[in-house]
C-alpha cells in the first residue's frame, strides 16, 4: 500500500511539472520588423534621343528581374539600432496612450450618471484595468523589442508590376520612402554620351537619411546584357548588406556552354564570380551531350566550386519502311523511304510520311534505351476514300440521331394521349355505370399507335448506337499513332 501511494505521489509531481513547462513554453517571441523593402524610381531619360528610349523599359525590366534575386538583408549595428529604437519608441508611445485613454475614460465616469454602487464597480474596475497598463508601461521601458536581424528582401507591389514612381525630389527622399512603405529608394539616370550609354545610380536609405552608395557604368548598346549583370553585381552588396559568395564553375567537355540566371557565365566552366546570398540557378550545355539544370544556394563570405561532367547521349539507327515517299521528322524534311536515319536513344519522336498522290501517314512513338531497331509507316486506305468514309458515317450518324428524337417525341405524344383517352374511359364508366364502345375503340386504336411508336423508338435508337459506334471507328482511322516497342 505504501508503495502504491509513493507512485502516485510521484505521477502526480511529474504530470504538473509537465504541464507547467508546456504553459511557459506557450509564449513566443515576438520579432518586429521583419521584411525590408526597397523601391526603385524611374531613372531620368530626358537626354536620351526618342529613338534610345526603349533603352530605358529593357534596363528598368531588367534591374527588377535581377534585384529580386536577393533573398534576405542582413543588418548591421546601425541599422538594427535604428529600427530598435523606432519600434522601441513606437511601443512606449502605444502604452502610454493606452495609459492616458483609460484616465480619460476614468475621469468621465462621473458625469455618466450611474448609481453609486454601479459607479464605485466601474471605478474599481478601471483603477485595476490602469495598474496593468502602467507595469506593461514599465515592463516596456524595460525591455527592448526584438527585431529581425536577416529580415526578408523585397521590392514594393509596384515595382514588382514594373510600374515605377516618379523619382523624388531632392531633400524629400524620407517623406517619399514613407509614402511607398519601402526602406530605401533607388534613383538614378540613363544618359546616351557618343554611342555608349551612361547609366548612374545612388541609393538613399531611411536608417541613415541618406544617400549611402552612388556608382555608374558606361557601355554599349551591345554589350547591355554583360551590363545589366555588371550593374547589380555591384549593388547585390549593398542591397543584401552582407558580403558576397564566391563562385566558381568548371564543366566537361571543354565546349560546355554555362548560364547562371540565364546570363553568358563562360564556356567550359567560370572565372571566379561574386553573387549575393542565395538560389541562382545554373544551366549547362554542349552538342551531343544531355543538358543540365540545377539550383545552388550561396552563403555568404563562402567559395563554392562546382564541378560539371555532361553525359553523353546516346544514339540508335531507326530503319523506316514499308512506303515510299517523303519523310518529315517534325516538320524538317530527313528524305525519301524507305531510309535509316540515326536518333537519340529514349527519346520521344514524330514522323510524317507523304506519298506521291499526297496521302498522309503519322507515327508518334519513344526510341529504345537498348539497341537499334526499326518500324515501318502503313497506309490503311488513301486519303479521298477515308474521307468519304468518315464523311457518310458523320452523315448516317446525324439521320441516326435525328430519327431517334423524332420517334421519342412521338412515342411521348401517343403515350400520353393514350393515358388521357383511358382516363376518359374509366371517367365515363363511373359516371354511367357502362362502358361506351366509341371510346373504348378508340383507347384500343391509341394503344397500338402508342405501342408501334415505342418499338419504333426502341430501334431507332439501336441504329443510332450502332451508327455512332461506326462513325467513332471510321473517323479514328489513320490518325497518328503512338507505338509502343517492348514496352516502351
Amino acid at each position: 500500500m505504501y508503495n502504491r501511494i509513493t507512485v502516485f505521489i510521484f505521477v502526480l509531481f511529474t504530470l504538473n511539472a509537465h504541464l507547467f513547462a508546456g504553459g511557459m513554453s506557450d509564449d513566443e517571441i515576438k520579432i518586429d520588423n521583419n521584411e525590408w523593402i526597397l523601391c526603385i524610381a524611374n531613372f531620368e531619360t530626358a537626354s536620351l534621343p526618342e529613338n534610345r528610349l526603349g533603352v530605358s523599359d529593357v534596363i528598368m525590366r531588367k534591374l527588377i528581374e535581377y534585384i529580386n534575386m536577393i533573398s534576405y538583408r542582413a543588418r548591421i549595428s546601425p541599422e538594427y539600432a535604428f529600427y530598435e529604437g523606432a519600434a522601441w519608441a513606437r511601443a512606449r508611445s502605444e502604452a502610454a496612450g493606452a495609459i492616458a485613454a483609460k484616465q480619460n475614460e476614468r475621469s468621465m465616469l462621473v458625469y455618466r450618471g450611474d448609481p453609486n454602487w454601479r459607479y464605485r464597480r466601474n471605478v474599481r474596475r478601471t483603477d485595476s484595468d490602469l495598474k496593468n497598463l502602467r507595469l506593461n508601461l514599465e515592463e516596456v521601458e524595460n525591455n527592448a523589442p526584438l527585431i529581425n536581424i536577416e529580415p526578408v528582401f523585397s521590392l514594393t507591389d509596384d515595382n514588382l508590376e514594373n510600374n515605377f514612381p516618379d523619382p523624388p525630389i531632392p531633400g524629400n527622399e524620407y517623406r517619399f520612402c514613407l509614402d511607398q512603405k519601402a526602406d530605401a529608394v533607388l534613383t538614378g539616370s540613363i544618359i546616351y554620351f557618343h554611342e555608349r550609354f551612361i547609366v548612374s545610380w545612388k541609393l538613399y536609405t531611411i536608417y541613415t537619411q541618406s544617400v549611402i552608395w552612388e556608382d555608374n557604368i558606361i557601355f554599349s548598346p551591345d554589350d547591355i546584357d554583360n551590363a545589366m549583370e555588371e550593374i547589380t553585381r555591384r549593388l547585390f552588396s549593398v542591397l543584401s548588406g552582407s558580403e558576397n559568395a564566391v563562385l566558381t564553375v568548371r564543366a566537361e567537355p571543354a565546349d560546355t556552354l554555362v548560364l547562371i540566371n540565364r546570363a553568358f557565365a563562360g564556356r567550359g566552366g567560370t572565372q571566379r564570380l561574386e553573387y549575393p546570398p542565395g538560389t541562382i540557378i545554373i544551366t549547362a550545355s554542349a552538342p551531343h551531350h544531355e543538358s543540365l539544370t540545377f539550383d545552388v544556394d550561396l552563403s555568404s563570405s563562402e567559395h563554392t566550386d562546382i564541378q560539371i561532367a555532361l553525359l553523353p547521349i546516346e544514339y540508335g539507327d531507326v530503319e523506316i519502311t514499308g512506303l515510299e515517299g517523303k519523310v518529315y521528322h517534325g516538320s524538317l524534311y530527313v528524305g525519301e523511304a524507305p531510309l535509316t536515319i540515326r536518333l537519340p536513344l529514349n527519346q520521344f519522336e514524330y514522323f510524317e510520311l507523304e506519298t506521291s498522290d499526297n496521302a498522309l501517314s503519322t507515327a508518334a512513338f519513344r526510341t529504345l534505351n537498348e539497341s537499334d531497331f526499326s518500324f515501318s509507316l502503313t497506309m490503311p486506305s488513301a486519303l479521298g476514300q477515308r474521307n468519304g468514309l468518315v464523311e457518310r458515317s458523320r452523315r448516317n450518324f446525324y439521320w441516326s440521331w435525328g430519327g431517334a428524337w423524332i420517334t421519342g417525341i412521338a412515342a411521348w405524344l401517343s403515350y400520353y394521349s393514350y393515358s388521357s383517352s383511358n382516363m376518359a374511359i374509366s371517367a365515363n364508366y363511373y359516371r354511367t355505370g357502362e362502358y361506351n364502345q366509341k371510346f373504348y375503340d378508340d383507347n384500343m386504336r391509341m394503344y397500338y399507335i402508342s405501342m408501334g411508336t415505342v418499338i419504333a423508338f426502341g430501334v431507332t435508337a439501336l441504329i443510332d448506337v450502332f451508327f455512332m459506334s461506326r462513325y467513332i471507328i471510321n473517323s479514328g482511322k489513320g490518325t497518328t499513332s503512338v507505338i509502343r516497342i517492348n514496352g516502351y
